[in-house]
């Protein structure tokens, strides 16, 4: 029986209530991280790698209710110091991102035409390549790809087509990562084999679609409000026998906030994740079992 987990993108707080959710979870008797493939995207990827790692969850949990101003680089979910600026504070950044997400969600603009847009506004204001991937070191408890099946998701700025990054793709961990996290307008694209890479997120959705083959498929999607009926139709697609849609509650949209990248909202999110894990333990139980 295959088990796939797949984790979608959600900003710095949505990177907390997934750790909440996972620990919760684990807590009630249902590990998520004996999946056989985990697909992250975005703050996906950052928590897909540390389950792949096979960090301590409790403990992940624990730093991410740290306030932000007491979190430390030498924390690996120390969120608060890797994190980039929020868009709402970052201006003239803040706008070019938010620029970005209209051109993708514009029903008349053709899908790849609307990822190459986006591609061209994440190079025009690209900024340091090097610095960011240093501010996402802390983020990463490994240097290598861990011996699980972990699937990181990308999108190339030149033609808009989606990548799958894994252990045989000639990406480090890091630059997997920090590419799926390159949120156009407010983090410079990464290059990898001489091309350069944006945001998973670009490509909508929450990677389901990769599933193919799952036999057991759980989605845990911090921003499905946006795109719900594309996450289900990527489940669809994935062929799973079996499979549920994890998405935050209300009170774990308030936790939240308006804006995804607030440090300062991480204890809230990280609780409300901890609190619906116990709402959903036994229908997840049903799914993975």
């Amino acid at each position: 029986m295959k088990r796939t987990l797949v984790l979608g993108g959600g900003g710095v707080t949505g990177i907390a209530w997934h750790l909440g959710l996972l620990c919760g979870l684990q807590r009630a008797g249902v590990p998520l991280g004996n999946a056989g493939t985990i697909i992250g995207t975005s703050a996906g990827s950052v928590v897909g790698t540390l389950v792949a790692a096979g960090v301590d969850l409790e403990k992940a949990v624990a730093l991410q209710e740290t306030p932000a101003d007491a979190a430390t680089p030498s924390s690996p979910q120390a969120t608060s110091v890797a994190a980039p600026p929020s868009p709402r504070a970052a201006g003239p950044a803040g706008d070019r991102w938010l620029t970005a997400m209209a051109v993708l969600a514009d029903p008349s603009v053709p899908t790849m035409e609307a990822r190459t847009r986006v591609g061209a506004m994440a190079l025009a204001a690209a900024g340091d390549e090097a610095a960011y991937l240093e501010r996402m070191r802390p983020l990463i408890p490994v240097a290598d790809w861990p011996a699980a099946d972990l699937r990181i998701t990308v999108v190339d700025t030149a033609d808009g087509r989606d990548r799958v990054l894994d252990a045989g793709s000639g990406a480090t961990l890091l630059q997997a990562v920090a590419a799926s996290c390159a949120v156009p307008g407010l983090m410079p694209p990464v290059t990898i084999g001489g091309r350069r890479y944006m945001d998973g997120g670009v490509r909508l959705g929450a990677a389901a679609d990769l599933a193919e083959g799952a036999d057991r498929l759980v989605v845990i999607a911090p921003l499905a409000m946006l795109d719900r009926k594309r996450i289900r139709d990527e489940m669809a697609a994935s062929g799973a026998g079996r499979s549920l849609l994890i998405e935050p509650d209300a009170a774990a949209l308030e936790a939240f906030g308006p804006d995804l990248m607030d440090a300062r909202r991480r204890p809230a999110a990280v609780r409300a994740g901890l609190r619906q894990a116990g709402v959903l333990a036994d229908d997840v139980r049903e799914i993975w079992s």
